[in-house]
């Protein structure tokens, strides 16, 4: 990049007084002067995707976070920007008061961001679509202890790494009402390559805008409603759907991208060859969870009604083009939509799924299939229509997302799809960026890296941080190592200070668990492990503890009731460590507020210990397991997800593993009684009679009660202790004590674990699964 053309082209967009701009003008001229002097790079990689086979990547979120930064790293022009902004008297850190992309959840989210800039950096003809949310998940802030949300308006200040795109506009048809589906562009820039990738994120819009008959007539609402009502669609991710009004719209925002989606597609194919009859030799379209699932009806419908295919033939196409990954092992969590509702809001689209199901139901009879299978596997069940299984009957392939996640979905959740369609199930284990991940969120680890293997192609190669294993045994090499973690958590602990108003002692043990708050991510067993260590010490069974911050970063859906008062229950055993003068010193427990992409960064760089702890047999994967990983923490984990493959290329030895494994529990579970453990161990009935015996307060709520409720006698759902906290929390804290005590006990050696932990991720690389899912399901090549 020719810094002097940087400079006048930046400069030109910004006010006169250039040092009175504020970080949003700042960043809105930054990034619209790199999109000018990309535009030609982006141009070119659109058509050359376009003119061979290629994948598109359907998801509902897109975690892409803060996206200033990524792109000077991946562009390769950071320290020309960050030169430049000097010479006129900028700082480029003042960027970091940009909001982030927050279109996600969680890893679902940014494991579709992660793909994308992987594909891209591979030169991989990869494209993903999804949903241009007005507001991102929500803005959370604690409130005396509780978690409050409010929107959070992403693009207020503007958007300049998106370009909208009216002449791809699209219509989109429900029963009664009709939407425009307006595309925005974002380029996806590779790293040190000429491609780049494209995520078009689809924005609702009205046919009409007003009706200014019904305004001039004084009906005020009225004149405005078919705005508010398609505007809706796209207003927020994930809008609570415990109604039928919150069902339906979920289902609306499904089929609007899906729909838009696939419009876009055939339209640009047909641009280019004029027919579709070799539409599934030019495209693949991966299916994230069952979300997206819907596309499968819908492109049918527009095979049928639009381009004049029978009905066989557009479904013998879809399963050409369909593939399949599966997020989740829990039944709650795979889609069941009321037939009710579907017929409702999208009468064709039913009437397809029942010519699905019947064609399912006849080829199952074909092929010998025995009745009550058919009945198990068959896509409407009673008034359910199951997307997970129509997703397995029309797709070419289906995968897990680890190791023990793939082969839980071969033996029990899709375990009749199996035994009918084994060679089309795969294992993908997940993978992150190394760019935003290690390069971006950790400048000086990552220096290091490159001094000491002589240049920086591990950027693009991450399986090289393996030679690094030899300095295993370097004391000078392990000690340069300590003071940049420790660097990093003074970084951390003056961030949390500035943003949380919170202060954590750098020199603490920084345990650290980031991720949905979720039961079955078992925060609240953490919790109860952090007032088991504070009795300990009050009685004097636990002796020279090294001073510990137990940091939390999670967000709780909004209508989560069980999920927000384990927040509530963290921030109260927060309030009674620091009031007592006995553990105010050593034990301090940190919830951030507004956990997100950027603040990841900064926390997976601090992070000393790695909580990982989800009832075995729950995480299909995780991600956060392996962006700590690389950034030198050990794990302490269950044997779940990819923590499995976590030690197994690090070594348990170098890790810390506790806790019931998956064929335990299949032997406990039966005769499990969470009574009998709390009537049995003294210790587990303190530390759960806490939610009740006055030792901490919900303000009232009754939710702490709900808690203790839940996992002694069960409730709603869920049987006693379900996810199994009171039978894993004797063996999670001593494991847990044994951590701490190897930190301080002797710094090189639980250093020299933490190094070969970082050594050993290159596995866990998003290269080396978007090269996977491009060899053996998408058939896609550079």
């Amino acid at each position: 990049m020719d810094k002097n053309v940087f400079i006048e082209k930046f400069t030109g967009k910004l006010p006169k007084d250039i040092k009175a701009a504020t970080p949003q003008q700042l960043h809105s001229a930054l990034g619209e002067t790199v999109m000018e002097l990309f535009a030609d790079k982006w141009n070119e990689s659109r058509q050359q995707h376009l003119s061979k086979r290629r994948a598109a990547y359907l998801s509902m979120e897109f975690l892409v976070g803060r996206a200033v930064y990524n792109n000077l790293l991946v562009l390769g022009i950071y320290d020309d920007v960050e030169k430049a902004f000097s010479e006129l008297e900028l700082d480029l850190s003042s960027l970091e008061e940009i909001e982030d992309a927050a279109l996600g959840n969680g890893g679902l989210g940014r494991l579709a961001a992660c793909f994308l800039d992987s594909a891209a950096t591979l030169g991989l003809p990869l494209d993903g679509y999804g949903i241009r949310y007005k507001y991102g998940l929500f803005k959370q802030s604690i409130v005396d202890g509780f978690q409050r949300e409010d929107i959070d308006d992403w693009t207020r200040y503007g958007d300049p790494w998106s370009v909208r795109c009216d002449e791809d506009t699209v219509l989109i048809e429900y029963s009664g009402q009709t939407v425009k589906a307006v595309p925005y562009d974002m380029p996806v820039f590779g790293f040190r390559t000429e491609n780049v990738g494209t995520l078009r994120l689809w924005q609702a819009e009205p046919v009409k805008e007003f009706d200014f008959d019904l305004f001039n007539k004084q009906n005020y609402l009225e004149a405005s409603k078919e705005k508010i009502f398609a505007e809706d669609i796209s207003r927020v991710l994930y809008p609570n759907d415990d109604t039928d009004d919150g069902k339906k719209l979920r289902l609306k925002q499904q089929y609007f991208f899906s729909c838009a989606s696939l419009m876009d597609i055939i339209k640009k194919h047909k641009a280019r060859y004029g027919t579709l009859d070799n539409l599934a030799d030019c495209i693949s379209v991966q299916l994230n969870d069952t979300h997206p699932v819907i596309s499968i009806p819908e492109l049918i419908r527009q095979l049928v009604d639009n381009e004049g295919y029978t009905f066989e033939a557009a479904l013998a196409m879809a399963k050409k083009i369909f593939n399949y990954t599966n997020h989740t092992v829990m039944q709650e969590a795979l889609e069941k939509w009321r037939t009710d509702l579907v017929e409702e809001l999208l009468p064709r689209i039913y009437a397809i799924i029942i010519q699905i199901n019947e064609a399912l139901i006849a080829d199952m009879y074909a092929a010998g299939v025995e009745k009550d299978k058919i009945n198990r596997i068959k896509i409407i069940k009673k008034d359910l229509i199951h997307m997970a299984d129509m997703a397995c009957y029309a797709s070419s392939h289906i995968n897990g997302v680890a190791e023990i996640h793939t082969q839980i979905l071969k033996d029990s959740v899709l375990a009749d799809w199996f035994s009918l369609y084994p060679e089309r199930f795969r294992n993908e284990t997940n993978g992150i960026t190394q760019r935003r991940w290690i390069a971006l969120c950790n400048k000086e680890l990552s220096a290091l890296i490159t001094e000491l293997l002589g240049n920086d192609d591990w950027i693009n190669d991450l399986d090289k941080l393996k030679e690094l294993s030899k300095f295993a045994d370097d004391e000078n090499v392990l000690r340069r190592f300590i003071d940049i973690k420790q660097d990093k958590k003074q970084q951390l602990a003056d961030f949390i200070k500035t943003h949380d108003d919170i202060t954590v002692s750098p020199d603490s043990v920084f345990d650290i668990q980031i991720k949905r708050l979720h039961e079955y991510k078992r925060q609240l067993l953490n919790a109860f492990s952090i007032l088991w260590i504070y009795y300990g010490i009050k009685d004097g069974s636990i002796q020279n503890f090294k001073p510990t911050a137990f940091i939390f970063g999670a967000k709780s859906a909004p209508g989560y009731r069980r999920a927000k008062a384990i927040i509530k229950f963290i921030n109260e055993i927060g309030r009674v460590v620091s009031s007592d003068p006995d553990t105010r010193d050593l034990i301090k427990v940190v919830f951030v507020q507004n956990y997100n992409v950027s603040y990841a960064e900064k926390l997976v760089a601090g992070t000393d210990i790695s909580e990982q702890i989800s009832t075995a047999g729950t995480e299909a994967s995780g991600t956060g397991n392996m962006k700590l990983m690389l950034n030198g923490a050990v794990t302490l984990g269950t044997y779940d997800g990819a923590n499995i493959e976590i030690v197994q290329e690090a070594g348990e030895e170098n890790n810390y593993i506790f806790g019931a494994r998956v064929e335990d529990l299949e032997k406990i579970v039966p005769d499990y009684d969470s009574r009998k453990i709390f009537a049995e161990d003294a210790m587990v009935r303190k530390v759960v009679s806490s939610l009740i015996d006055g030792t901490v307060s919900d303000g009232g709520s009754g939710d702490f009660r709900e808690l203790y409720m839940a996992l002694l006698d069960g409730a709603s759902w869920h049987a006693p202790d379900h996810y199994y906290l009171l039978g894993d929390l004797r063996d999670y804290v001593e494991t847990k004590l044994r951590c701490i005590y190897d930190y301080s006990g002797d710094r090189i050696s639980f250093a020299k674990k933490q190094w070969l932990n970082m050594c050993n991720a290159g596995k866990f690389s998003s290269d080396r699964t978007i090269a996977d899912y491009a060899e053996n399901i998408w058939g896609i090549c550079r």
